[in-house]
């Protein structure tokens, strides 16, 4: 029994020690408040903790604060039993002027260690300087909602640019009240290079522009490289927001209707990106010979594996590029090897990434050479050009010559045989055996005459077998031309295969549990296969026409209701609260159940 007491307070003892190797205290706060707004500042550590201490905020008003509220959590896994304590140290702070403050951090101990939070920035916006009351007045259908209380902006960094320099575009969204997007259309960047931010967490903010304060989205955002000089437009985007509207009712109401106020109307409204027109300059003339195309600000190392080698080994030379600009088409820098080398294809290792700053990162290049002969070599000095946008010149970097010393190999100088090498495996260099044979001058035997297959009737058959079947396959190839040549035709024969490549990418985004990729995709799935199956361009599909379509088809009133079902589901999940993964599964096997009692229904 005392064993037994003395193992469970050690298993305690053990689990506070490890627990406390992994503290954390964080501070958050909401990104943007309006003047004269209050708003919650907490600090949070997940253990047991004494002297918690906060800086001063002279920024803001303390009206209370800090209240203390601590929790437990116990969970069972695997058989073992973990719990964690977590205290939460609550502020309410009033905004009293427009500005982006930083709180500062605060500290804690825990366990006799000292632990420090983060600070966090706050963005404090100026009152609305017009009535929404009056801007949103009369808003109980889509043409009563003012354009001035939801929008969507297409952000230019840079409206003037070289060709090739970087760029960014922010598509962001501006409403009076949190909406939904039910439709997103954005600009194909006809004459830009794309490159795609990535936002895994979209979060509406507080922000304010013209006098108003919005609730606002970011979007997409992607930063672009003019491939050609000249003045290029970016089209506008189209978008759908699915928006809640109040519903004032009209005198003639019991007391009741008034006590109770009205209720809530789903409106869509369409929203539109003004177009934006960049101005690309063309690189200026007097481009250095190691030019390629590069457009940023970059830095560039070079080495060699070995200074000294033998014959038919291979000797390496490294290129690594590093700096922000157009990384990802970057040409390989030309190395000159001498005559004698055997020279392979270079190796490319990227690590590149996307940000608001631009495309940052390094490209590695791998050079590999075989000498086949002794003696001193040099490889000339390796040079990479590039054109500053910061400073409007050509730049050009430049490595040193290496030096080569190549000593004779095993067999001695020229003796070895060729050399077979795989560059992409980095395996050891393999000699062959003598590539030149003999004549062979033993067993040799003469064919009689009648021997010869010249002139056979197999021989003949040999010939005409391959003329039928040229024959036969140009039939078939001449009836496949007809056939393709009726794009209708071929829309409406293809529309299931497509329906049936987007599930699977569904099926992806299922099986990862992303909502919103999810139900985008059986979206794009559905009007896809409906706008090849029918025959309708996609812009003008709409759920009404659909239905008359499909009924001239004779698609019963059931399976249209169906589809029509799965639309609505599909629209109104992507924005609206996170679904379990069974509705996601059931939804999935309804629509590939639908699109199978439609191929059956239309046939041709």
């Amino acid at each position: 029994m005392r064993k037994l007491i003395f193992l469970f307070i050690l298993f305690i003892t053990v689990g506070n020690a490890l627990k406390a190797q992994d503290v954390s205290f964080r501070a958050s706060a909401p990104e943007a408040v309006v003047v004269g707004q209050q708003f919650r500042l907490s600090f949070t550590v997940n253990a047991e903790g004494k002297d918690f201490r906060a800086q001063e905020m002279p920024d803001f008003e303390v009206l209370m604060g800090p209240t203390q509220s601590k929790s437990y959590n116990t969970s069972w896994v695997n058989g073992k039993t973990s719990s964690e304590t977590t205290i939460t140290y609550t502020y309410v702070l009033l905004a009293k002027k427009e500005g982006t403050f930083t709180i500062p951090p605060a500290t804690i101990k825990v366990k006799n260690s000292n632990y420090t939070s983060n600070g966090v920035s706050v963005k404090v916006l100026p009152p609305d300087q017009t009535d929404k009351a009056e801007a949103s007045a009369g808003s109980s259908a889509a043409s009563g909602i003012s354009n001035t209380d939801y929008f969507i902006r297409m952000e230019v960094s840079k409206r003037n640019v070289y060709e090739q320099e970087g760029f960014l575009v922010t598509f962001k969204l501006y409403a009076s009240q949190i909406c939904q997007l039910t439709r997103q259309k954005f600009p194909e960047f006809e004459g830009f290079l794309a490159q795609e931010i990535d936002l895994p967490d979209k979060q509406w903010v507080q922000d304010h522009y013209n006098g108003r304060n919005y609730w606002t989205v970011t979007l997409r955002q992607t930063v672009l490289y003019p491939q050609r000089s000249g003045k290029i437009t970016i089209d506008a985007g189209t978008f759908d927001a699915g928006i809640r509207v109040r519903i004032q009712r009209q005198g003639g109401g019991s007391i009741f209707d008034d006590f109770f106020d009205s209720g809530y109307q789903n409106v869509s409204k369409e929203l539109k990106t003004s177009p934006v027109t960049i101005d690309v300059k063309a690189l200026p003339s007097g481009k250095p010979a190691s030019f390629s195309g590069a457009v940023g600000n970059f830095t560039m190392n070079s080495e060699i594996s070995s200074n000294q080698v033998k014959a038919n080994e291979a000797v390496t030379v490294k290129v690594k590029i590093e700096g922000n600009g157009n990384l990802r088409v970057l040409k390989n820098p030309d190395v000159k090897f001498p005559n004698d080398f055997e020279v392979y294809d270079p190796k490319v290792e990227n690590n590149i990434r996307t940000t608001t700053s631009g495309v940052s990162g390094s490209k590695v290049i791998e050079y590999m050479a075989i000498p086949r002969f002794a003696g001193d070599f040099e490889i000339p000095a390796i040079q990479f050009s590039y054109f500053d946008t910061k400073t409007g010149a050509y730049k050009t970097l430049s490595s040193q010559p290496f030096k080569l010393q190549v000593e004779k190999g095993a067999e001695g100088e020229g003796t070895g045989a060729p050399v077979v090498s795989n560059f992409t495996n980095r395996e050891s260099v393999k000699f062959l055996g003598n590539d030149i044979r003999y004549l062979k001058v033993k067993g040799v035997r003469f064919v009689p005459v009648e021997e010869i297959f010249f002139g056979t009737f197999v021989y003949i058959l040999c010939y005409l077998i391959p003329a039928i079947l040229f024959i036969v396959f140009f039939i078939i190839y001449r009836k496949q031309v007809k056939e393709n040549s009726d794009l209708a035709l071929v829309r409406t024969k293809k529309a299931n295969k497509m329906a049936v490549r987007r599930l699977k990418s569904a099926g992806v985004f299922l099986k990862e549990n992303k909502k919103e990729e999810f139900y985008e995709e059986v979206l794009r799935a559905l009007w896809g296969y409906l706008s090849d199956k029918l025959n309708i361009p996609r812009a003008e599909l709409a759920k009404d026409n659909v239905e008359n379509e499909l009924t001239k088809y004779g698609v019963s009133e059931e399976l249209i209701k169906e589809f029509l079902d799965i639309l609505n589901t599909c629209e109104f999940a992507r924005y609206a609260p996170a679904q379990t993964s069974d509705a996601m599964d059931k939804l999935y096997e309804q629509t590939v159940e639908a699109i199978g009692k439609m191929e059956n229904t239309i046939k041709r």
